[in-house]
């Protein structure tokens, strides 16, 4: 069968023996269905598919630039929770996707403003963006919801999530799982310190998606912040503020059940 440039398929593997061999293997199926397969990321292509771990996944989003080019996962890492497809599934991947037996799942994101003294940083995140201490450190944070002052937060840092996030970091931290299709941000806390001097919140906290929140440190913590996007580290100076929305961009996954959801919630986690 001839390759049909009308019908180009992206494949971004990380760098494991087992990706790249299943990589090689998939770029000869796809090739022989009449697929292009380009050496190099196209933005024109049809679909985007990850072949790694989650955080092959995520890297792949970051460094494109969250396309509208829908993503699906092969799975060559641990957990997987984004990578639906097992490397000895792909014929059947295959036939699923050539004859449109899938959906598209729309993946909220969530965007930080990080306001210095000099100026404003905008960060997006799939699956969370943190405040955390520098070195360990307790920080203090004054937390407002639209403008309402919640509370003074003492201890190791602040988790704010989108639903699709809601089973990684902020669960392993103790919060809630949440539907991805709930247009929420979820608050989680880090260590809250609790005591007489200090009194923090000690549960998570599900925020509408049309809020903001709105995070201030004390002034003696402003050049003690960690900023961490989806596990990537960001250091500014002078932090003053930081606001949390729901991002106007998302991304789309394909997905072959939409049961699968709650299959890999048992698989995964029980």
């Amino acid at each position: 069968m001839g390759l049909n440039k009308n019908h180009m398929i992206n494949i971004i593997s990380n760098k494991n023996r087992d990706s790249k061999k299943t990589c090689e293997i998939l770029t000869k199926k796809l090739n022989s269905n009449g697929f292009m397969v380009p050496k190099n990321y196209n933005d024109k292509a049809e679909l985007n598919i990850c072949i790694g771990g989650d955080g092959a996944f995520l890297r792949a989003i970051h460094k494109y630039n969250f396309p509208k080019i829908p993503f699906v996962g092969v799975n060559t890492g641990h957990l997987g929770f984004f990578q639906e497809i097992l490397p000895e599934d792909l014929d059947r991947f295959i036939d699923n996707y050539t004859n449109k037996r899938y959906f598209l799942e729309e993946i909220l994101l969530v965007e930080t403003l990080v306001c210095t003294k000099k100026d404003c940083i905008k960060l997006t995140g799939v699956n969370e963006i943190a405040l955390k201490g520098i070195d360990s450190k307790v920080v203090h944070l004054e937390i407002f919801i639209n403008d309402n002052h919640l509370e003074k937060f003492s201890g190791d840092g602040i988790i704010v999530s989108t639903p699709a996030g809601s089973t990684a970091y902020n669960f392993s931290s103790g919060g809630s799982i949440v539907y991805p299709s709930l247009k929420t941000l979820q608050l989680t806390p880090l260590s809250p310190i609790s005591s007489k001097a200090y009194r923090s919140l000690p549960n998570s906290i599900i925020i509408p998606g049309d809020m903001t929140v709105k995070i201030k440190p004390e002034y003696l913590y402003e050049n003690s912040i960690l900023i961490v996007n989806d596990g990537v580290q960001y250091k500014y100076d002078n932090i003053l503020e930081v606001l949390f929305t729901i991002s106007n961009m998302t991304i789309f996954r394909l997905i072959f059940d939409k049961d699968m959801y709650w299959n890999n919630l048992k698989s995964k986690f029980l």
